[in-house]
């Protein structure tokens, strides 16, 4: 996008160098020329797709797991039902008919969506026609009632800065001109507090991210949790303590230079859930989870074999390839993480263990 490339380059002749997380603010969420503000990035004709968009399943189960947590906390006959970034409400759809048949659920929730496009705020609404929603640009936005909460692929998504180990300092990686052309470049030597803990497990040279926003957002939620009631399910990619370089962008589903077309491509980082888990508190955090050990202990190979039962030829060969697809190791199995949410006195959401 040529605007948002010329106010990228103005920015950075006027004031230098640009913070990594300023530029994927910048391309992600820019008013005008923002990736996420213009258009709905998602499924074949978008840049990627995501597990609610491969199959019904994903969304049915965690909305079951969720359900049953509401049950064994007492069912409270008021309460939020929320998720962050919801895409184009086809996870919170599936959720709401899976639950439809856990008497009382539906009549308790107050469905609210975190949610800063305008765009894909439309098409939510669209996809949840007749439902009542609730949108908010906040966490902190959220009612103070029990909390029952889904981010699948939302905090992959929020602006990280990167460092590379020089000493006991940090040089900060910076994206800069050279001959018009958007470069990375290092800064110089600092001290970085908050990367105090990395410097046992990283060496010279050794690139670490940091996502300044995951506290903030996350603390607003574990509050309401931990004081209400209720559990949030955290689904993404990447580990526990995170180490070197996994800024990425994808356009047409296919990796392509993140400087390469800014506003035009998703822009990602895997997720380091020692952070998430660190922002915790006052709730409680699950063990980081495999997406596909979670899905097999909800029952996602029965529900798929209970399916299968109606379809025929290219639906059937494409509903067993949407199984794998979330379960197994070598595709989404073990790349997605899940970490759940949950008051002090309780146990885990189904799925996860203690």
């Amino acid at each position: 996008m040529t605007a948002l490339l010329d106010h990228i380059k103005h920015q950075i002749r006027a004031n230098g160098p640009m913070r990594i997380d300023d530029y994927m603010a910048t391309c992600l969420l820019h008013p005008k020329h923002g990736y996420y503000t213009t258009r709905d990035p998602l499924g074949a004709q978008g840049d990627f797709i995501t597990a609610p968009e491969i199959s019904q399943m994903f969304g049915e189960l965690i909305g079951l797991s969720l359900a049953q947590t509401w049950v064994d906390q007492g069912s409270p006959d008021r309460f939020t039902l929320a998720e962050l970034g919801p895409g184009r409400g086809t996870l919170m759809a599936d959720i709401l008919r899976a639950t439809k048949g856990v008497a009382g659920f539906a009549d308790a929730a107050h469905l609210v969506l975190v949610e800063a496009s305008p765009t894909l705020r439309d098409i939510q609404r669209t996809t949840l026609e007749g439902v009542s929603v609730t949108w908010a640009d906040r966490t902190d936005a959220l009612p103070d009632q029990p909390l029952y909460l889904v981010a699948n692929e939302f905090f992959d998504a929020l602006p990280i800065r990167q460092f590379v180990r020089s000493g006991r300092g940090w040089r900060e990686r910076q994206v800069g001109l050279q001959d018009d052309t958007l470069v990375f470049g290092l800064g110089p030597v600092l001290p970085q507090p908050s990367l105090a803990d990395r410097i046992e497990d990283t060496q010279d040279g050794d690139l670490v991210e940091d996502c300044a926003q995951i506290a903030p957002l996350l603390h607003p939620i574990a509050t309401r949790i931990a004081t209400h009631g209720g559990a949030a399910l955290i689904m993404d990619y990447g580990d526990w303590r995170t180490l070197g370089d996994t800024f990425q962008a994808l356009r047409a589903h296919q990796q392509i230079d993140p400087l390469a077309s800014p506003g035009d491509c998703d822009l990602t980082a895997h997720v380091d859930f020692e952070k998430l888990a660190l922002a915790a508190a006052p709730a409680r955090y699950s063990r980081v989870t495999p997406q596909g050990v979670f899905l097999e202990r909800l029952g996602i190979t029965q529900r798929a074999q209970s399916l299968a039962g109606s379809l025929r030829d290219g639906a059937l060969e494409a509903h067993i390839a949407a199984h794998r697809r979330l379960t197994h190791p070598s595709e989404m199995g073990n790349l997605f993480k899940v970490m759940g949410l949950f008051p002090p006195t309780q146990t885990p959401p189904p799925g996860l263990e203690p």
